[in-house]
């Protein structure tokens, strides 16, 4: 396989990646994040329908209190509906909700199952959790590969996380997706996915700089995405086939998690080729104490001793 250029033309995937940041932070400041019920509060009732349903049947009556409730099902039977909805519904409320799937699909008393109310504290308390757990994963794998390879490897791999969710946020904000717990799963994954893509990467560039050393950089990291390229592309297209299935197939709320893992995958590929490595780079040529510095450096203090010997 021909060697790719990629470090030649940085400007132009630093130029991408930038446009995609600007047009997500422009998506969040302009509409902004559509908070769910888990960090908003509101009301969660479950009914017994006693038969599988249809999702647009059910909104059909929940539309009448709020046209942006959730629709979902549980047990075995998939015959539950569990309605979620921002609205702090009173008794009344919950009661006049109920007696029309009553009339809808000849219910009893007893199949309203339960009707509980989540308070703005446990959904303050759940944003701050999901913060601090995507911060701390952020850390841990700055650390990690800090210690397994070097800071500047480390740093490009963080920077490229940072714009991979970024994207994704966008992309809720964007489609005004409500940000409810399975949008802490989605980032967690996509951070998980995208820096082991990343660190695939960077392995290869670790072993071919035994091979090739560090003075002719550009050709070092060249070469070494041209040798995972293809294993890079295989993944994502394997793991985007089966996500994409989940959101043909799913329901709705299914729908809502998978499509930003579709395209947190697929800037996490784009990241891990186009950006992090060519940002390490950059960071290589442009910092005094990085490892590549420090090599030419060293060898040019030897040839400067050798010559004085001479």
């Amino acid at each position: 396989m021909k060697t790719l250029k990629v470090v030649e033309k940085s400007k132009i995937w630093f130029g991408i990646a930038i446009l995609l940041v600007v047009v997500s932070l422009g998506s969040l400041l302009i509409r902004g994040l559509d908070f769910g019920i888990d960090f908003k509060g509101g009301t969660i009732i479950t009914i017994d329908l006693h038969t599988q349903f249809n999702t647009e049947d059910v909104r059909k009556i929940t539309d009448e209190f709020d046209n942006s409730a959730e629709i979902t099902y549980s047990g075995d039977t998939q015959e539950q509906v569990v309605i979620s909805t921002k609205e702090n519904m009173d008794a009344e409320k919950r009661t006049e909700l109920f007696e029309k799937f009553k009339d809808q699909y000849k219910l009893e008393d007893t199949d309203l199952i339960s009707a509980d109310s989540v308070t703005a504290t446990v959904g303050s308390e759940t944003a701050r959790n999901a913060i601090i757990a995507a911060a701390v994963a952020v850390l841990l794998m700055l650390i990690y590969i800090t210690f397994r390879f070097e800071f500047f490897f480390g740093l490009s791999a963080v920077i490229t996380l940072i714009f991979d969710i970024t994207i994704v946020i966008g992309v809720y904000a964007l489609l005004q997706i409500q940000v409810n717990a399975p949008f802490i799963a989605a980032i967690l994954t996509i951070l998980g996915y995208s820096i082991n893509d990343t660190i695939v990467v960077f392995d290869r560039i670790r072993e071919n700089e035994n091979i090739l050393g560090v003075k002719e950089i550009e050709s070092l990291v060249d070469t070494s995405i041209t040798q995972t390229l293809r294993r890079s592309l295989y993944t994502v297209a394997t793991t985007l086939l089966a996500i994409l299935s989940l959101y043909i197939l799913g329901v709705e709320a299914i729908r809502d998690f998978a499509l930003p893992l579709v395209v947190g995958i697929a800037t996490g590929c784009y990241g891990s080729i186009f950006v992090a490595s060519p940002l390490w780079v950059f960071f290589q040529k442009k910092f005094p104490i990085s490892k590549r510095n420090k090599k030419m450096n060293k060898g040019n203090r030897r040839k400067r001793q050798a010559k004085i010997e001479v």
